[in-house]
């Protein structure tokens, strides 16, 4: 067998305080945007409208936040998942400054800690993991786990080294973009009514609409992002070797459809600035319909943008089930185990911070 193909790494491969130079840069480009918004129907006017975002400061449109997010997050995979059962959680996730089409990102990760699992067959991996521009600023930086098979099951490691994650990011550390003026904020290009001011701790708002999502849509999403997990794309060898006998969905384009059904209820928010963590409660399949509701849980104001500030909410989606029709408990407890955990229908419990404008655009 030929040894200038590249398998991945494994566990095994995975040791704490590695640094991954992750190839392949890529030059982001409109295309990018359009396709974006074709595959998730994300309606944010900053990210598709020039016009709109000149208005408030910026030179020109940016790219979504959660397309640079994803386009990062990929540049990973081939070094830290691409082995992987299933990509785990996230902590601390800083959108540091905005992405134009014409910029070229890269990335980087660190290997923070490995611990293997009872079952001995895989491990919990922990990686802090930094996009830069071409001018060698950072765009993007996050934590993720995820669990990475082994390549031998048989052998253990020993590996039991699990570092302790930032709990958030405090609202007196949120980076706003800069040259950010609400000052000229229309709120006729969103089509909201709600700014800050008018959104109350504990208010929970169902974003009412649900999204079918296919198997080319996720497939095609994945691509886009050049993400090769074999979870997503080998249906072969999901048939072969998993419980599931199907693809996964990458758990970022459940994110992304869950954050544009988000809009309803949300239209003037301006981006997500951070997020203070998030799990993948359960898995999601082509033909699954995801719906969303977003609950608030703080606000804060924002050191130089006086015209907005942020909204702490936890952003929920659920599969095949419309939260507005059936009850859907975030958390239940199982009657054989005593033990808590979520709804089976829970896809993803994501606790973030918004950019709101404020009532008039100043203070």
């Amino acid at each position: 067998m030929s040894d200038k193909t590249n398998r991945g790494r494994f566990f095994e491969d995975l040791t704490p305080g590695a640094l991954l130079r992750h190839p392949v840069p890529r030059t982001v480009t409109e295309g990018d945007r359009a396709l974006y918004i074709a595959l998730t129907g994300d309606r944010t006017p900053l990210f598709c409208s020039d016009a709109f975002a000149q208005a408030l400061g910026l030179p020109r449109a940016p790219l979504h936040d959660l397309l640079v997010f994803h386009l990062v997050f990929g540049k990973s995979v081939p070094d830290v998942s691409l082995n992987a059962v299933a990509n785990l959680g996230y902590a601390d996730v800083r959108f540091l400054r905005p992405v134009f089409p014409g910029d070229t990102l890269r990335a980087e990760s660190r290997v923070l800690g490995c611990r293997e699992t009872s079952a001995g067959t895989a491990g919990i991996v922990w990686v802090h993991t930094t996009g830069y521009n071409q001018r060698e600023e950072p765009v993007l930086s996050f934590y993720r786990w995820v669990m990475v098979n082994k390549r031998d099951p048989a052998t253990p490691t020993g590996a039991a080294d699990a570092p302790t994650l930032p709990a958030e990011v405090p609202g007196t550390d949120l980076p706003v973009p800069p040259g950010l003026d609400l000052a000229r904020f229309d709120p006729t290009a969103t089509g909201g009514r709600w700014f800050f001011e008018d959104y109350r701790v504990g208010e929970r708002i169902d974003h009412a609409d649900g999204m079918t999502v296919e198997e080319a849509e996720h497939a095609l999403a994945t691509r886009l992002y050049q993400n090769t997990a074999r979870v997503h794309f080998n249906l072969h060898q999901m048939r072969a070797d998993t419980r599931f006998g199907r693809r996964l969905m990458y758990g970022g384009h459940v994110i992304s459809v869950a954050r544009a059904l988000a809009y309803n209820g949300l239209e003037n928010g301006l981006g997500m600035l951070a997020w203070n963590g998030g799990t993948h409660a359960s898995p999601t399949f082509a033909g699954d319909t995801l719906y969303a509701w977003s609950e608030v849980l703080g606000k804060a104001e924002l050191a130089g943008c006086p015209g907005a500030g942020a909204l702490r909410l936890r952003l929920v989606a659920v599969k095949n089930a419309d939260p507005l029709a059936e009850p859907v408990p975030l958390r239940v407890r199982d009657e054989r185990t005593g033990r808590e955990g979520y709804d089976p229908r829970v896809v993803l419990d994501l606790d973030y911070w918004l950019l709101m404008p404020k009532r008039g655009g100043r203070a």
